[in-house]
């Protein structure tokens, strides 16, 4: 699905509709000192093998692609959650 750049969406901020430019939301890098990570950490440690079981099928072949609005008044960042997709590109 082909996505245009520039959006023209409600802003919370400006409480207006104004121009928003489009990105693909992307998952940032996990922090490592995070209360989970440090838990799991803690539980792999030792004998025993793999503590907690691992995903090996999963039931969807697409993820939900998030688009990342940003308004160009006042540079305010809005997350839109979108459909399931194959592929997903912002074109101008």
């Amino acid at each position: 699905m082909k996505v245009p750049k520039e959006i023209n969406t409600y802003c919370p901020r400006c409480r207006a509709y104004t121009l928003h430019t489009v990105s693909i939301y992307k998952k940032g890098k996990d922090r490592v000192l995070a209360e989970g990570a440090r838990r799991y950490q803690m539980k792999q440690k030792g004998y025993g093998g793999q503590k907690k079981p691992i995903q090996r099928r999963t039931a969807k072949v697409t993820k939900k692609q998030t688009l990342k609005l940003r308004c160009k008044e006042c540079g305010y960042i809005i997350h839109r959650e979108g459909i399931r997709l194959r592929k997903l590109e912002v074109v101008s």
